[in-house]
């Protein structure tokens, strides 16, 4: 079993900043890649950021410049450092570990609420 638990929402103004984490523990042998969905009211999940083998980083061309993803190998832990936050970025923000096997796991979602 594995457990992915998120911490760092929140409420803040635009042109704030958050920090998410997302801590995963139980039966990780390998992790292809971690990262960051989101999901605004009305719309569909959408991928935000993610690290891959621990270095190869993608983001979503509407937070590239802004949000800044990295991972703690040790303690199996990604981050989501976000910066200059817009209106627009408000949703859940759900964490995911995709495992070198194929499996995948979720967190339970953060919510991001960003005011104008």
């Amino acid at each position: 079993q594995v457990q992915l638990v998120e911490s760092g929402g929140g409420l803040v103004q635009a042109g704030g900043s958050l920090r998410l984490s997302c801590a995963a523990s139980g039966n990780i042998f390998s992790i292809n890649a971690m990262g960051w969905y989101r999901q605004a009211p009305g719309k569909q999940r959408e991928l935000v950021a993610k690290i891959t083998n621990g270095v190869i980083t993608n983001y979503a061309n509407s937070v590239k410049g802004r949000f800044t993803i990295s991972r703690d190998g040790a303690k199996n832990t990604v981050y989501l450092q976000m910066n200059t936050l817009k209106p627009e970025d408000t949703g859940v923000y759900y964490c995911f570990l995709n495992h070198a096997v194929g499996s995948l796991n979720w967190g339970q979602g953060t919510q991001v609420t960003v005011s104008s």
